[in-house]
């Protein structure tokens, strides 16, 4: 069953590797690597997957590539 998750990155962040819900009922996540060359997207999978207890193959990126806002697909 598969379930959509909005967050927020926060790329070459010093708090990162790091989930917390935002006021807004947000994940933002923080990771260490910038936003280059996918870098920031594959911590972004990895950190949400971890924090999840899930395998990083059950997390995709449905929307927002290029963007800090992004649609996470959890197949669980």
């Amino acid at each position: 069953m598969a379930e959509l998750v909005q967050v927020r990155v926060k790329p070459g962040s010093s708090k990162g590797p790091l989930v917390e819900e935002g006021p807004d009922g947000v994940l933002v996540v923080h990771v260490r690597e910038r936003a280059v060359e996918g870098a920031a997207n594959e911590a972004v999978v990895k950190v949400v997957a971890a924090h999840f207890g899930m395998r990083r193959r059950d997390v995709t990126i449905r929307r927002g590539h290029t963007s800090r806002q992004k649609t996470l697909e959890l197949d669980r």
